[in-house]
């Protein structure tokens, strides 16, 4: 498919494009894409809002690129705030595992199972050592965090 038609699906149903003439530049390319996102298995079904992120990954798998399904089995143990105005609640590995097999049931009525790689985030977060989360927090400052509205809300 031409670049144009590929660039044309890719935008369908989307606001912006940070870079879409990066995006050409790679399509132009022909190589294969890996495209990744990750979902939090913070209850049992995925919601209507996940759906607009599938089919923009299916458009990709269509196209031929990869499409990398992430799971964030550890950062839902431990409560994650991503976006949000409060802590969410620990789960269990066990109410997550559970979790992540209803996803995978649910995103494969859109995506193609045979063409995407199921990751979950505790294969590397998992192993980290006190030391490599203090090395990676050296990258972030206080103002930084802050900036996030998210996270400024609750600190106020």
């Amino acid at each position: 498919m031409e670049i144009k038609k590929q660039l044309e699906l890719i935008k369908r149903g989307t606001v912006e494009i940070i870079s879409e003439k990066e995006l050409a530049s790679k399509l132009e390319k022909k190589r294969q894409l890996i495209v990744k996102a990750g979902f939090d298995p913070s209850a049992p079904d995925i919601h209507l809002g996940h759906t607009v992120l599938l089919r923009k990954m299916k458009h990709f798998q269509d196209l031929g690129h990869k499409v990398v399904f992430l799971i964030g089995d550890f950062t839902g143990m431990i409560g994650d705030p991503t976006g949000r105005s409060e802590i969410r609640k620990r789960m269990t590995e066990k109410e997550v595992i559970e979790n992540a097999k209803t996803y995978k049931k649910q995103v494969f009525k859109i995506l193609d199972e045979k063409k995407t790689e199921v990751v979950f985030n505790s294969s590397w977060l998992g192993k980290m050592s006190l030391k490599d989360t203090l090395e990676l927090m050296a990258h972030s400052t206080v103002s930084q965090i802050l900036a996030r509205a998210d996270f400024n809300e609750r600190y106020k």
